[in-house]
C-alpha cells in the first residue's frame, strides 16, 4: 500500500494509453519514419569515435613516426587520414541536418571506414599492418546502432574491400607476397563480429521492449493508485520528517482546509493548519504504540479518526497520515435508522394512534365521571394520563412527518406575507404575545416571491419558532425575523434568533441528528425534520456559530424577481 501510494505522489508521473510498440526499433509506425532523438545521438558519437580513431592514426605516423603507418606511400596515407577527417565533419553536419535518413547515414560513414581503411592499409603495406582491425570497430559499433539489422551487410562490404585492397596490393605492389590466407580469416573476424553484435542488438532491443512496457505499466499503475486515492472517501495525508504535507487528496483537503495541493518547493506546514493532529504526530512518533480518541477538526467541527503508518520501518521518517470522517459512518446507521423507521410508520396509525385514541378517551371520561360525582381525588392521575397521550401523539405526528418530505406541492408565496400570516397563527395556538417577536424586513431588495411549498415553510418556521421560544427569556423582542435578500448568489435568507445562550459547541455536529434532543418533552425529530423539508425544497438549514445566541438560517434558493 506505502509503494502504491509512493508511485501516486512522485513528480512528474503522468499515466497514457497503452500500446505496444509495432517494430523492432521501438517506436510506433510514422509515415515519416521517424527515427528516436536517442538514434540520432548513437549516430552522433559513432562518428565521433571515428574521427577520434583517424586523429590517432594522424598523430602515431606524424609525431611518433611509426614505421608501418604509411611505409608504402607516406603521402597517400596521410591524404587518405585527411580525406576521412574532412568527410566526417560533413556528416556530423549532416546529423544535425538530420538529412538524409539515418540508415543511409549509418551505411555513408561505414562505406567511408571502408574505402579509407582500405586506403591506408594498402599505402601501410597491406594487411600485415594490421589496420584492418579498426573495420571491427567500426562494424560492431554500426550493428550496435543499427539493432543488428544491417550488420552482416556492413561486414559483407568490409570484406569485399579487404578483398579487393589484397587483390590491388598483390598486382600492382611487385613485392608484396600474396596474403589472401589473411584477409580470408579478417573477413570471418568481420561476419563474427557483425553476428555479435546482431545478436547483442537483439538482446537490447529486447530489453528495451520490456522497460518501455514495464514503464507503461508503472504509469498505469501510478495513475490508477491516484484516480483510487482521490476518489478515496478517507483523506490522506503524506507528511515528512520535517513535519511538511508534502501530497494529500482531495478529501483531506476538505477537511483541514487546505486551498491549493502543496507546493513541492514551498510545503505547507501541519501545524499551521491542523495544529491538534501535528501534535499527535509528535505524540506518534515518541510511542507508536499510541492510541488516541477521535479529533474534532476546527474547519469544518468533523469528528475523524486518525491512523499513522511510516513510510519506512523509521517512525521519524516521512509518515501516511489517514483520517476518517466518523460523520459518514454516523450517517450510514442513520440512514438504516431511518429507514427502519420508516417501514415502522405505515403501521404507526392502527398500531398506535388507535389505542393512543382509546386511552385519551377513556381518560377524558374518567374526568367526566369525577365532576359529574364530585370528587377530585384521580384529577392529578388524569392529568398525567392526558398529558402524556398528548406527547406520544405529538411523537407519532413528527414521525410520520419524515414521510413527507418526498411530497413536495412548490408555489411562488409572498414571504413577507406568509411570515406575518404565520406569526398570527403561531402566537394564537401557542398563547403567546406578539411583542416577542421583532421582525425585520429593512431590506430594500425584499420584493420578491418564493418557490417553496407553504405546508413545509409552515412546519419549517414551526419548528424553529417553537425551539427559539422554548430557549429564548421570553421577553418582548426575544426571537427575531429578520428577511435579507443576497444579490449576488440570487438567495433569500431566512434568519431566526433567539435571546439565548445558544447551541453549546460540544452539540453542534449533533445538533440536526434525528432523536437527538436536550429538551426533557422533546422528541428530538423538530430540527430535523426542518433541514429535510428544507432540502426537499431545493434549500438549506444551517446553525450559525459565534453569535452568541440561537441563530438558524434559511437559505431559499429560488427566488423569482417581482417588482411591486
Amino acid at each position: 500500500m506505502i509503494t502504491d501510494i509512493f508511485s501516486f505522489i512522485q513528480p512528474g508521473v503522468r499515466s497514457r494509453p497503452y500500446q505496444r510498440p509495432h517494430n523492432e526499433l521501438g517506436e510506433l509506425p510514422n509515415p515519416e519514419h521517424v527515427y528516436p532523438e536517442a538514434f540520432w545521438y548513437s549516430l552522433f558519437l559513432f562518428n565521433i569515435s571515428r574521427m577520434i580513431i583517424t586523429c590517432g592514426l594522424l598523430i602515431l605516423a606524424w609525431s611518433f613516426h611509426f614505421i608501418s603507418l604509411g611505409s608504402h606511400d607516406h603521402t597517400l596515407f596521410f591524404n587518405a587520414a585527411w580525406l576521412h577527417l574532412l568527410v566526417s565533419s560533413l556528416l556530423m553536419m549532416l546529423i544535425k541536418l538530420r538529412k538524409p535518413d539515418f540508415n543511409w547515414q549509418l551505411m555513408q560513414q561505414v562505406c567511408t571506414d571502408v574505402i579509407f581503411i582500405c586506403i591506408m592499409i594498402y599505402a601501410s603495406g597491406g594487411l600485415e599492418s594490421g589496420l584492418g582491425i579498426l573495420l571491427m570497430i567500426s562494424l560492431a559499433g554500426a550493428g550496435l546502432i543499427s539493432k543488428g539489422r544491417m550488420a552482416l551487410f556492413f561486414a559483407a562490404i568490409a570484406t569485399i574491400g579487404v578483398l579487393l585492397e589484397e587483390i590491388y596490393t598483390f598486382l600492382y605492389m611487385g613485392s608484396h607476397a600474396a596474403q589472401f590466407t589473411h584477409a580470408a580469416l579478417l573477413s570471418m573476424g568481420y561476419f563474427a563480429v557483425a553476428w555479435v553484435a546482431q545478436r547483442l542488438a537483439t538482446h537490447a532491443i529486447s530489453s528495451e521492449k520490456l522497460a518501455h512496457e514495464r514503464g507503461i505499466d508503472l504509469a498505469n499503475m501510478a495513475q490508477i493508485n491516484q484516480l483510487i486515492i482521490q476518489d478515496l472517501q478517507e483523506g490522506i495525508l503524506v507528511v515528512d520528517k520535517n513535519g511538511n504535507i508534502r501530497q494529500c487528496n482531495t478529501y483531506a483537503e476538505k477537511l483541514i482546509g487546505l486551498d491549493l495541493q502543496p507546493d513541492y518547493f514551498k510545503p505547507p506546514r501541519l501545524s499551521e493548519y491542523v495544529p491538534d493532529l501535528a501534535s499527535r504526530l509528535s505524540s506518534w512518533r515518541g510511542n507508536a504504540g499510541i492510541s488516541f480518541d477521535l479529533l474534532r477538526l476546527s474547519k469544518n467541527n468533523t469528528m475523524v479518526k486518525t491512523r499513522f503508518i511510516p513510510i519506512e520501518n523509521n517512525s521519524y521518517a516521512s509518515v501516511v497520515i489517514y483520517l476518517e470522517d466518523t460523520s459518514r459512518i454516523q450517517s450510514q446507521i442513520q440512514q438504516l435508522k431511518l429507514a427502519a423507521l420508516g417501514r415502522l410508520t405505515a403501521n404507526i396509525a392502527h398500531e398506535i394512534r388507535n389505542p393512543l385514541s382509546s386511552i385519551s378517551h377513556a381518560a377524558e371520561l374518567l374526568e367526566e365521571d369525577e365532576l359529574f360525582a364530585g370528587t377530585g381525588g384521580n384529577h392529578r392521575l388524569l392529568r398525567i394520563i392526558n398529558d402524556n397521550t398528548h406527547r406520544l401523539n405529538k411523537i407519532v405526528q413528527d414521525v410520520l412527518q419524515l414521510n413527507r418530505r418526498d411530497t413536495v406541492k412548490v408555489e411562488s408565496l409572498d414571504v413577507i406575507g406568509f411570515i406575518d400570516c404565520f406569526i398570527n397563527d403561531f402566537c394564537l395556538i401557542e398563547k403567546i404575545d406578539k411583542t416577542v417577536f421583532q421582525l425585520d424586513y429593512t431590506d430594500t431588495g425584499i420584493t420578491g416571491l418564493i418557490n417553496f411549498d407553504p405546508d413545509h415553510l409552515r412546519q419549517i418556521l414551526w419548528n424553529l419558532c417553537c425551539n427559539a421560544w422554548r430557549h429564548c427569556r421570553k421577553q418582548k423582542g426575544s426571537i427575531m425575523i429578520k428577511l435579507t435578500r443576497c444579490t449576488s448568489t440570487n438567495r433569500m435568507l431566512l434568519d431566526i434568533r433567539d435571546d439565548g445562550t445558544g447551541v453549546p459547541a460540544i452539540q453542534l455536529k449533533q445538533l440536526f441528528e434525528p432523536f437527538f434532543t436536550t429538551a426533557t418533552n422533546g422528541t428530538g425529530l423538530g430540527l430535523y425534520i426542518a433541514r429535510e423539508l428544507c432540502e426537499a425544497n431545493h434549500a438549506a438549514l444551517e446553525y450559525i456559530c459565534n453569535t452568541g445566541c440561537g441563530h438558524f438560517r434559511v437559505l431559499c434558493r429560488n427566488v423569482i424577481n417581482h417588482h411591486a
